[in-house]
């Protein structure tokens, strides 16, 4: 009801009755006022939305974001294709752009059922019924969501949408600011002048924009709250040793400490994040449990309680994203707590004629790499705990696979629910048909992290230093040449294991000018980087990482 109980939209503007908002009132409103409403409304019913989803998910437990919904289900249909490209070219940042792209295209489809809905006068109901169903049908398809809180969710985006829209444009009109009166004395009269009706209407609809604003954050706040974190609170790791026998721990030496160099355990908080999931799943541990089955002797299913009780080992591992370029930030090492796949297998008893095994995660992310890696004396984990901690929800809590030595879109597994062991004909895991390799090991890489490209330095004595990775391998020996000179060796900090990186370190007497540094490394097959360049796809990129500084006083 809006301006004397009539929406200026829909209802009956010709009525003797009512004091309502007539067609050529909202005809005769300027275009760019009418976008401005639909644009405002929209992102209105997109907060609310918001709003109301971490609102249920209170009552419910399972909070739900219908922004996320959507971008999940645009990155598993329409936005296959523009995946790999957008996190070849994004890393980290693919994911918030994609939020603020869903909320950009929501505001341009606002604006335009604002300019259109005086044509049409039941166009914007249908627009924001439309969009409150499919936001509800994106949301019912993430795992654990709440089909009530989804649907409250987008009913309440799609009302509170229309509903503002149907005022803004009533009060562009030169109605009352007034939205749901039934009394014919609330209702003023109309505004005269256009300089009046154009403050208030801007007025009220910068109004309308900073409410769904506040809304939007306290939704994510609440939204902020959920399951997984809570009940990872309260998880206490057991104990856990290095595994028996095994010389890939080596004693570990001093960390270099120069200033802007990687540390040889990259916190939580900075460890890379590349998956497929807008929406991070929020998993109960109390309900979750590992399936091992398909081509074994015994399937198993294990509960959470049930793994921890296991007994587990820590490992320091490197992981590395295939979309990784040549001196790339998507790489990273830990601490990794967990039971050795091998003796989950071994429960279940992998049949011979097994040549691929499957992890699949929660959200329907599969990967899928050779059995042998998981039984040929690498590491190989059902990974619970990262850096000693339970392992962060973003990286997969509670539980994930980690193996060494492949990249991660072919082992890496978070938020695991099933691992199935099968054949290569039956089944391409999720990145295989999108042309990525299928088979994809850690290509040997290294990188410089100071000085930074494009620096200037003072001649004289700099430090250039970064890290080199080979895991399963292990990193023996790391070279660095300033311009057309020698390749001259680096120290390297004591390994950790061979399947995390290691530090290097070279002083260099600068002298004045523009300065081209290059580094390679040389694993422990005795394999050195290949100058290159490769790019990132099918299976990794190749090159020397180069950086050119400026000496000068």
């Amino acid at each position: 009801m809006f301006n004397g109980g009539v929406n200026p939209l829909f209802g009956d503007p010709t009525s003797p009755e009512t004091d309502g908002t007539s067609a050529s009132d909202v005809t005769s409103i300027p275009r760019r006022w009418r976008a401005l409403a639909g644009a405002v409304a929209a992102g209105l019913a997109v907060a609310v939305a918001e709003f109301v989803g971490g609102l249920t998910g209170l009552v419910t437990g399972t909070g739900v974001t219908l922004v996320g919904a959507v971008g999940d289900w645009f990155i598993d249909t329409i936005g296959r294709p523009l995946a790999a490209p957008a996190i070849d070219s994004l890393g980290g940042w693919s994911k918030p752009l994609l939020v603020v792209g869903i909320v950009a295209v929501c505001l341009g489809l606002g604006a335009l059922v604002g300019v259109a809905s005086h044509r049409r006068r039941h166009l914007a109901a249908l627009a924001f019924g439309a969009a409150g169903l499919a936001g509800a049908a994106a949301a019912i398809g993430v795992e654990g969501a709440s089909v009530a809180g989804a649907v409250v969710a987008a009913g309440g985006g799609a009302l509170s949408g229309w509903w503002a829209l149907g005022w803004l444009l009533g009060l562009a009109g030169g109605r009352s600011a007034l939205p749901m009166t039934t009394t014919r004395s609330l209702t003023a009269e109309p505004m005269t002048g256009p300089g009046t009706t154009r403050r208030r209407f801007l007025g009220f609809a910068g109004l309308t924009a900073a409410v769904g604003v506040v809304a939007a954050v306290a939704g994510r706040a609440l939204q902020g709250s959920s399951v997984a974190e809570t009940a990872r609170s309260s998880v206490r790791l057991p104990a856990a040793t290095t595994t028996p026998g095994v010389s890939r721990i080596g004693a570990a030496g001093t960390e270099f400490t120069t200033p802007g160099l990687s540390p040889l355990i990259t916190p939580n908080a900075d460890f890379y994040r590349i998956d497929t999931a807008l929406v991070l799943p929020d998993v109960n541990p109390t309900d979750w449990s590992l399936t091992i089955d398909g081509m074994v002797d015994r399937p198993v299913t294990i509960t959470f309680d049930e793994l921890l009780a296991m007994p587990m080992v820590e490992e320091v591992v490197t992981l590395a994203c295939v979309s990784n370029p040549v001196g790339g930030s998507l790489v990273g090492t830990a601490v990794w707590q967990g039971v050795p796949l091998a003796t989950l297998l071994a429960q279940a008893g992998v049949q011979p004629t097994a040549q691929q095994l499957v992890g699949r995660s929660v959200d329907g992310f599969t990967v899928g790499f050779p059995v042998e890696a998981a039984t040929d004396g690498r590491v190989a984990l059902v990974a619970v705990g990262m850096n000693g901690e339970p392992l962060p929800v973003r990286n997969g809590f509670p539980a994930r696979l980690v193996v060494a030595g492949l990249y991660g879109y072919v082992s890496a597994t978070k938020w695991l629910r099933q691992i199935e062991l099968t054949t290569w004909d039956a089944f391409d895991p999720y990145w295989i048909p999108r042309g990525w390799a299928r088979e994809a090991p850690v290509r040997t890489q290294s990188r410089i992290d100071v000085p930074t490209n494009g620096s200037t330095v003072r001649p004289g004595p700099v430090p250039i230093a970064g890290v080199a990775w080979a895991p399963d391998t292990g990193i023996e020996r790391v070279e660095v040449r300033v311009d057309d000179g020698p390749w001259v060796p680096a120290e390297l900090s004591e390994p950790l294991s061979n399947d995390a990186w290691r530090q290097w370190v070279w002083t260099w007497d600068a002298t004045a000018g523009l300065h081209t540094i290059r580094v390679r490394a040389t694993d422990r097959t005795g394999f050195t980087q290949p100058e290159g360049p490769r790019p990132v796809a099918p299976d990794g990129a190749e090159g020397w990482h180069t950086r050119r500084v400026t000496v000068a006083d």
